[in-house]
């Protein structure tokens, strides 16, 4: 049925912030659009030492229900890590999706500060192992009185 036909009062007006239906293709945005947003977080990780894992640890400041007082809460999220990016000490933000497994519901988005990584010198480690044991002072025993 052509569009011509139709009056100009009877067809229907766009409302406005709408496109109109012109076709499919500029509605799905690449499939995001009709998903909506993800809820996001943001923590710092606190191990990484599983296989494409990492634990992220999310604090946020709320007041006591009762008392008023400011207290610190924390929980700790399994995140999802592809390319084992992060180490521990990052902040990151994770961003909610579906369950890759039992615990995992999230994944890494991006890693917004990098934590600065303390490095022992191997010298340092060489000149510790060499010291004999032998040579630490041993302490005396007391004689007990009768």
């Amino acid at each position: 049925m052509p569009e011509a036909n139709i009056p100009e009062s009877k067809q229907p007006a766009a409302t406005p912030g709408t496109q109109p239906a012109s076709g499919i293709a500029s509605n799905l945005d690449g499939g995001r659009a009709a998903i909506g947003h993800k809820n996001e977080k943001v923590g710092q990780v606190v191990s990484n030492k599983m296989e494409k894992t990492i634990v992220v640890e999310v604090t946020r400041r709320v007041p006591h229900p009762l008392y008023k007082r400011i207290v610190t809460k924390r929980k700790k999220f399994y995140a999802h890590d592809e390319e084992k990016s992060a180490n521990v000490g990052d902040v990151v933000r994770i961003i909610e999706c579906r369950p890759l497994s039992k615990l995992k519901r999230w994944r890494l988005g991006e890693i917004i500060r990098k934590a600065v990584q303390v490095a022992i010198d191997p010298e340092t480690i060489e000149a510790l192992a060499i010291k004999p044991a032998a040579q630490s002072p041993q302490k005396k025993k007391k004689k007990k009185k009768k």
